[in-house]
């Protein structure tokens, strides 16, 4: 399998690796496990870029909002790096044109796939650790990550779909939501959930995704327009 050139991504990253291995390996998916000569995916680096991540979104709120608790930083950080900002950002800035995936996985969506779109965000943030330290995942983090968390905090979307469907069942004396996956299919590397959200014992609507959490947020967004 051949690598795509990967000059104009280090170009949009502001960031040569020394070991250009490392960026091949972030952006190869699960998918390419079969081909001649891929013996890695992205997945270890995606683990290792969460928690570089957490660890930095985590600082820049405890240093930004010095007035502000646990509770409040605990929920910008989860909005902040929920699969929607990350997918997200990484449309925008073009990265999921250098995923290297399967056709099969391309055929069926993959490239759109936000779960993909967030790992990749993540085994990126790892790949830069590794390869350029600390300083190398920070900028990466204030150059592409930080305008959008500072817009989301800004404009007071912390609260996701779950989060504000639990606060308006509770509001009218219902019990809390319910969600549980009525199907799966699709390969291991690809699945497609679709789940259910019951409020008091009644089911309320159906919402599908790419991963659990992904298909609970699309069936509680859902649901706050119907109950």
């Amino acid at each position: 399998m051949t690598n795509p050139n990967l000059k104009p991504l280090q170009d949009l990253l502001g960031y040569h690796y020394q070991d250009e291995k490392l960026l091949v390996t972030a952006l190869t998916h699960r998918s390419c496990l079969n081909e001649p000569g891929v013996t890695e995916s992205y997945e270890r680096l995606e683990f290792l870029g969460d928690a570089v991540l957490e660890m930095l979104i985590s600082v820049y709120l405890f240093n930004k909002y010095p007035d502000k608790q646990e509770g409040y930083l605990t929920a910008a950080r989860s909005a902040t790096v929920r699969t929607e900002a990350l997918s997200k950002i990484n449309t925008k800035n073009g990265f999921s044109n250098y995923i290297i995936m399967s056709k099969g996985e391309e055929a069926t969506g993959g490239r759109q796939n936000t779960s993909i779109l967030e790992d990749v965000i993540e085994s990126l943030i790892g790949s830069l650790y590794c390869d350029g330290g600390l300083d190398a995942a920070k900028h990466f983090f204030e150059t592409f990550i930080l305008p959008d968390a500072q817009e989301i905090i800004s404009e007071d979307k912390l609260k996701d779909a779950k989060s504000l469907l639990q606060e308006k069942v509770q509001s009218k004396g219902f019990t809390s939501p319910i969600y549980k996956t009525v199907k799966e299919s699709g390969p291991d590397h690809d699945k497609t959930f679709d789940i259910v959200v019951f409020i008091d014992n009644r089911e309320i609507t159906t919402g599908t995704g790419k991963s659990k959490q992904e298909a609970e947020q699309n069936a509680a967004k859902r649901a706050l327009e119907l109950i």
